[in-house]
């Protein structure tokens, strides 16, 4: 009788720490099991589509977008740059857009689904790097062309409406993803026109 206490005490103590244990074990269970839900690193780079506000987007500004681990170039065209798009065709590789580098919605002389709006990947043709854009200084790369982008890399030069410029080793307009405008100032990338 004597020893009851002690049995007591020990058989709390060996409680607690069987709970605790059994408390680690469950947490440790729980929480790859509930990690398992998220998508996965290869699910996350197929790429959900990507919005992007441009309700404040100033004519001639440059805003970056990041889809499928790539940047997207989101250009505000002033009415000047849509005006002069069509004078510098002869200087262009693929004008038209023949080669099929952006969506059927967008084979145009924009390459867009507004010509307010380009949306192109910031990735040039040659060997991937990252065209930079000129707004106001472009005619120093290219004669008679105000705007555009220039890849430093190997000197790749593409106008306002993605188009190759030629003699540069780029060999096709920069990339046009699929994009839509759900609404006014909304700019939905990855999910084409019709399709939202």
């Amino acid at each position: 009788m004597s020893n009851a206490p002690v049995i007591n005490g020990r058989r709390r103590f060996l409680t607690a720490a069987t709970a605790v244990v059994g408390g680690v074990g469950v947490a440790g269970v729980a929480v790859p099991f509930i990690a398992s839900w998220n998508p996965s690193a290869r699910a996350k780079a197929a790429g959900a589509p990507v919005e992007v506000n441009v309700s404040k987007l100033e004519p001639g500004q440059l805003i970056r977008a990041k889809w499928r681990g790539k940047p997207v170039y989101v250009v505000r065209r002033t009415d000047k740059t849509i005006n002069d798009l069509a004078k510098h065709d002869s200087q262009l590789k693929d004008p038209k857009s023949d080669e099929p580098q952006q969506p059927s919605y967008a084979t145009n002389e924009y390459r867009s689904i507004s010509p307010e709006f380009l949306v192109a990947l910031g990735v040039c043709t040659h060997l991937g790097c990252a065209p930079t854009y000129h707004k106001g200084d472009f005619e120093e790369k290219v004669e008679g062309v105000t705007d555009g982008f220039y890849c430093p890399c190997h000197g790749s030069k593409f106008d306002m409406a993605g188009r190759v410029f030629q003699s540069v080793p780029a060999p096709l307009n920069l990339v046009i993803p699929e994009h839509s405008f759900p609404t006014e100032g909304t700019l939905l990338i990855g999910v084409g026109q019709g399709e939202a």
